[in-house]
């Protein structure tokens, strides 16, 4: 995986924190600027730390999991892209936010960084350099939520199902690269 390919990954993961930071742009009107850091250190943190469990966990099975590691990424990145287009279709139900605490933040970090984690499986069959992609995924990933979070709070009806569906898009061409290289 070269670098123009880990930056396109870190934009794809990054869009979940992007939605969800700009959710809760939407919502706060005190405290703005430590409420966006907040969030976006734990959304950078999360993302960026994801894929290296990912990445160790792929280390166990390397031998058995190389001759169809092309097609493996493949169908990683292309389920993941479809799931974030079909994601953006379905109507998302309204809940009551809490506001950002420690218990919030990783509930958010865990759930946006869950498509990182599996993405670091792709990182070791493509013998990405880790430290490289884990460091631009998680500082894509900061810069996305504090896009989001300042974007969600300054316009307060952005559509985010266009984000989404650009990430998925951006993982599809990932998954036919892989497959074609």
């Amino acid at each position: 995986m070269d670098l123009i390919d880990i930056i396109l990954l870190a934009i794809a993961l990054g869009v979940d924190c992007l939605v969800v930071s700009f959710s809760q742009g939407l919502i706060f009107t005190s405290q703005r600027t430590k409420n966006s850091l907040r969030l976006a250190l734990c959304m950078g943190l999360f993302q960026g730390l994801m894929p290296i469990i990912g990445y160790i966990g792929a280390h166990k099975i390397y031998d058995i999991l190389i001759p169809y590691s092309r097609w493996i990424v493949f169908g990683i990145f292309f389920i993941l892209g479809l799931h974030f287009i079909l994601e953006a279709f379905q109507e998302k139900v309204r809940e009551q936010i809490c506001r950002i605490g420690l218990r919030c933040l990783i509930g958010f970090g865990i759930a946006t960084s869950i498509d990182a984690l599996i993405s670091g499986v792709s990182l070791r069959l493509t013998a990405a350099n880790l430290i490289l992609a884990c460091s631009i995924i998680g500082v894509v990933s900061f810069v996305m939520s504090l896009a989001g979070f300042w974007s969600g709070n300054r316009f307060k009806s952005f559509p985010s199902k266009y984000l989404e569906i650009t990430g998925g898009l951006i993982l599809l061409a990932l998954a036919v690269k892989s497959a074609l290289v």
